[in-house]
């Protein structure tokens, strides 16, 4: 690959997930503190991830992959969600907000695919290539977290002022610029032929289904769902929890609030990435796969009983075993769908898997942690978190307890 193309490609992550990490942390801050949203309304929003992850494998199966090049739906596909994305950040209440996050998310969950589609089709040995590409992905989701903290946007004085809004501003001048350069990309034709059919059972991955005759699968397949409902309070709840209770510390002078703090997640994640082939190799995925779900229960203990006083240690802690947590578990079950698969289903079985966990998993979850949430709030927007974080690491400690009993152990072979 030439250099430039590499320096283009790092660039294109790195403002794809700039983007996402600079505003999708920290709704749930901003949500009940400026538009003063329930539960239940914070869950509508978070989401909207899922229904985009539901509706990217149609824009991707029938428009990207026959239709455009890759580099021109990306490009304007950020556009369009840089509009919306402004828009959001001049919403009064939830009612206004909601449709343009809907809108929003429904155009940026394909662009997922696509950025790893242009960055396939520039590489020889994507197994070799793509993780020094994908990398700057996650550093510009910690430096889009680590800006908002620097600057203020999520201390105490800077959520009671409304400044989480400019999260919003900031995330639809990216945007803009991503969509500019994505048109600067190395051409990405479609690989379809027009006039070819297509199913939808391709476009969703249903033909891998046949995959779940095999116990080990179904059981992997239905852990997938159930561990996606204890990862949704995470991804909903964690910033607003770490907002509620002022939880933060200091680095050079400069307060680390909670979109700073859970860039932690984001360092565990690099880390652990690079750990999986050791852990794999040497205890095999079963053992691998109940590290990380292990790791989900135990994080929502550190939550349900740390604080931002003397055992702030303990919410640092839970923050950093994101590496843990999303590594061992989806990553390696990556790695055991593309085994079982087989070439034919392989694109097929890793879709359903999206499709069943991004999909049905995290919106089961979104809804529920709203639900708890809303159980127990106090007063003011405050909450008995101590009650709210039992729940997840109740149901993270079942589901790993069904895997244990019930998955047999059996060999993976994996080539990093």
């Amino acid at each position: 690959m030439r250099s430039q193309v590499r320096i283009q490609l790092s660039v294109m992550m790195f403002l794809e997930f700039f983007v996402w990490g600079g505003w999708f942390v920290t709704m749930g801050i901003y949500l009940p503190n400026t538009l003063g949203a329930d539960g239940s309304e914070i869950a509508l929003a978070y989401s909207t991830q899922s229904w985009g992850a539901i509706i990217a494998p149609f824009i991707i199966g029938l428009i990207a992959d026959r239709y455009f090049n890759a580099e021109r739906i990306l490009g304007i596909s950020h556009l369009i969600g840089a509009v919306l994305m402004y828009q959001m950040s001049n919403a009064v209440d939830f009612g206004v907000f909601y449709p343009y996050v809907l809108g929003y998310m429904i155009i940026y969950m394909p662009t997922l695919a696509l950025v790893n589609s242009v960055s396939f089709n520039q590489m020889k040995d994507p197994s070799k290539e793509f993780a020094h590409i994908r990398v700057f992905g996650t550093i510009g989701w910690i430096l889009a977290g680590l800006t908002i903290s620097f600057i203020g946007w999520d201390s105490e004085a800077g959520i009671k002022e409304g400044l989480l809004k400019n999260t919003f501003l900031m995330g639809a001048i990216a945007s803009a610029a991503m969509g500019l350069f994505s048109f600067t990309l190395p051409k990405t034709p479609p690989k379809i032929s027009r006039g070819k059919k297509v199913k939808v059972s391709e476009i969703l991955g249903l033909e891998a289904l046949k995959l779940l005759k095999d116990r080990n699968f179904l059981m992997f397949f239905i852990a997938s769902v159930l561990i996606c409902i204890p990862l949704a309070f995470y991804y909903q709840h964690a910033g607003q929890f770490l907002g509620e209770i002022g939880a933060g510390f200091s680095v050079f002078e400069s307060k680390i609030g909670p979109a700073g703090m859970m860039t932690i997640g984001q360092f565990s994640e690099v880390i652990f990435m690079l750990l999986l082939p050791y852990f794999f190799k040497k205890f095999g995925f079963k053992k691998t796969i109940l590290v990380g779900m292990l790791a989900w229960g135990i994080r929502y203990l550190l939550f349900a009983y740390g604080n931002a006083g003397e055992l702030i240690f303990m919410l640092v802690t839970g923050i950093a075993l994101h590496g843990i947590c999303y590594d061992f578990f989806f990553v390696s079950g990556q790695i055991y769908t593309d085994s079982k698969a087989g070439e034919k289903h392989k694109s097929a079985a890793q879709g359903l898997i999206t499709l069943a966990t991004y999909g049905l998993g995290m919106l089961i979850g979104f809804w529920t942690a709203g639900r708890i949430t809303d159980m127990y709030l106090i007063a003011d927007n405050q909450h008995n978190w101590e009650n709210v974080w039992i729940f997840p690491a109740a149901f993270a400690f079942v589901v790993l307890l069904l895997f244990l009993l019930f998955f047999k152990k059996e060999k993976v072979s994996y080539k990093p």
